[in-house]
């Protein structure tokens, strides 16, 4: 198979993959037993291109975020007395404004904390498994988590509603389990932080999956960073085949661009029992129909 399309289908697995509750590490680690392994620098690369999407899809939320942490409306304009407007809609734009800097806050602490956690986990030596048994077993276990936490999110926003709001504790839990998916390839980024924050008591899907994808903005483009600093010290930057790195790049931010608007649109009226299926299906045909793999 030429190397332009194992690239193409690399780039394909993670777009679909990141986002949705079923492990992009997972995937592809299965999927490089057929299409040959690659290094930490494409594979964090595509995920970066994954995360390119979110920044698409979020960019109003984004710049909103950003003008208003400035102390201004998302026109730009500084949140002064302004004679076009009355006393009482200058109080809720500065109310308003108070919570978008907060959450804004709260996003750079789950940040901090995966960041601060990462690098303590990067010095122990920690290294993905070569074999795919127990990720596979991790499928599962996740499968099972999601469904016992979908079940008890589902009470809790039975008895105090629909919250969108995120907490401070919210966000450390979030940040704790960015890094808690990273050392168990299988558990899934995105299904934990989700439903680490759907415990905590943000009980909206869209709240809690919003905030999820927004942390893994700063966190993947700093882990880019990283890998291609390394990269540089060690002088391997030139062993890279960037032409399939950018094949695979573009695949990534385009399928992930369309899998992440799909699941917003999913979450509105489902739950995420289907992925679970999903996990387990795939975690016993690992174990016990495909040959070889583990």
């Amino acid at each position: 198979m030429p190397e332009f399309i194992k690239a193409l289908l690399l780039g394909i697995i993670e777009g679909i993959t990141e986002f949705l509750p079923i492990s992009s590490t997972g995937h592809l680690l299965i999927a490089e037993k057929w299409l040959g392994h690659r290094s930490d620098l494409f594979n964090i690369s595509i995920q970066a291109g994954a995360i390119l999407a979110i920044v698409l899809i979020y960019r109003e939320k984004l710049w909103a975020l950003f003008t208003t942490f400035l102390g201004r409306d998302t026109s730009f304009k500084p949140l002064v007395a302004d004679p076009s407007k009355s006393a009482a809609e200058l109080a809720s734009m500065r109310n308003e404004l108070k919570a978008s800097r907060e959450y804004t806050l709260k996003l750079v602490l789950a940040f901090v904390v995966t960041s601060v956690l990462g690098i303590l986990v990067k010095a122990t030596g920690w290294e993905l498994p070569e074999n795919v048994r127990p990720i596979a077993w991790a499928l599962i276990i996740g499968a099972v988590w999601m469904v016992i936490a979908e079940f008890l999110a589902a009470k809790r926003a039975a008895k105090l509603g629909e919250q969108t709001k995120v907490s401070w504790l919210t966000a450390v839990l979030v940040g704790v389990a960015q890094v808690v998916a990273g050392v168990f390839p299988g558990t899934s980024r995105s299904a934990s932080t989700i439903f680490v924050a759907l415990l905590a008591g943000t009980t909206s899907r869209a709240a809690a999956t919003e905030f999820a994808f927004l942390v893994g903005i700063p966190t993947m483009f700093a882990a880019t960073f990283y890998e291609l600093l390394s990269l540089y010290r060690h002088d391997q930057i030139g062993s890279e085949n960037w032409s399939s790195l950018a094949i695979a790049f573009v695949a990534s931010t385009v399928t992930a661009f369309i899998a992440v608007k799909w699941l917003l649109r999913y979450i509105q009226t489902h739950n995420f029992n289907l992925f679970a299926v999903y996990r387990i299906l795939l975690g016993l045909a690992l174990l016990f129909l495909i040959p070889g793999l583990t």
